[in-house]
């Protein structure tokens, strides 16, 4: 049996023809047999994704022909059985909602750190500039439940929509450090960078690609404990991105 590929990426980008964008994605992914979820927002897309290789990646070729959607950064994975029950191509108000529609990363993009760097700056405590580095988890307690960075920041959300109050609850003890809020694949950390930087947070990054990208680019995943929960069969990915006992 071949392995399966599975795909998940994401991209802030203003899409004005979702529904009709739907119906064109979903015949398209159909066409190919993948399984998974795409979500289409105005706000952009997010998609996670399962099939056999050549197909998946013929689907991610037909879907970056559509200039706006060029350029997906596709973290991949693999796995010897789909971990998706069918496909699903959603219309939303949100890719992940925030209730806060001033914050557009479309067009405001917040500074981000690389895994290499990040890992690097964990091994010191401080970033190049002396200033302590604090790691700050932007998912759903239960996730952080199954790994996260070693002392990270939890404020134990139940949902990404309660990351602004609290924010405001904590604000004061993030000042004076370099804050890089992380999650999975990118688009919360994105979105909660972003906001932090309005609230007055100053040194607000983001950690570029996730802890996916984190296990992907810096070797080993120092400064990480425990696996990655991902939203679909497999449960939880190791550090080599394979999938993990729960």
């Amino acid at each position: 049996m071949k392995p399966i590929l599975n795909v998940s990426a994401y991209k802030f980008v203003e899409l004005d023809d979702t529904v009709e964008l739907r119906g064109r994605v979903r015949a398209e992914a159909q066409l190919r047999g993948l399984k998974g979820t795409v979500l289409l927002v105005a706000e952009g897309i997010n998609l996670m994704l399962a099939g056999e290789e050549a197909k998946l990646r013929d689907f991610l070729g037909w879907l970056g022909a559509d200039r706006r959607l060029a350029g997906l950064a596709a973290r991949q994975s693999w796995s010897q059985t789909t971990p998706f029950a069918r496909l699903l191509v959603k219309v939303k108000r949100e890719i992940i909602r925030m209730d806060r529609p001033a914050i557009r990363p479309a067009g405001e993009r917040a500074p981000a750190v690389g895994a290499t760097t990040l890992a690097r700056w964990l091994a010191a405590g401080h970033d190049d500039g002396g200033r302590p580095v604090v790691t700050l988890d932007t998912r759903n307690a239960f996730e952080v439940d199954h790994g996260a960075f070693e002392g990270a920041i939890d404020w134990r959300l139940a949902r990404f929509g309660e990351f602004p109050a609290a924010l405001a609850a904590h604000k004061a003890e993030l000042d004076g450090k370099i804050v890089v809020a992380y999650c999975t694949g990118g688009i919360r950390c994105e979105k909660a960078a972003i906001l932090m930087r309005q609230a007055g947070v100053e040194h607000a990054l983001q950690l570029d690609g996730g802890i996916l990208g984190y296990f992907e680019q810096a070797q080993g995943a120092p400064h990480w404990w425990g696996r990655c929960f991902v939203f679909d069969g497999r449960i939880a990915l190791g550090l080599g991105l394979e999938p993990t006992p729960a």
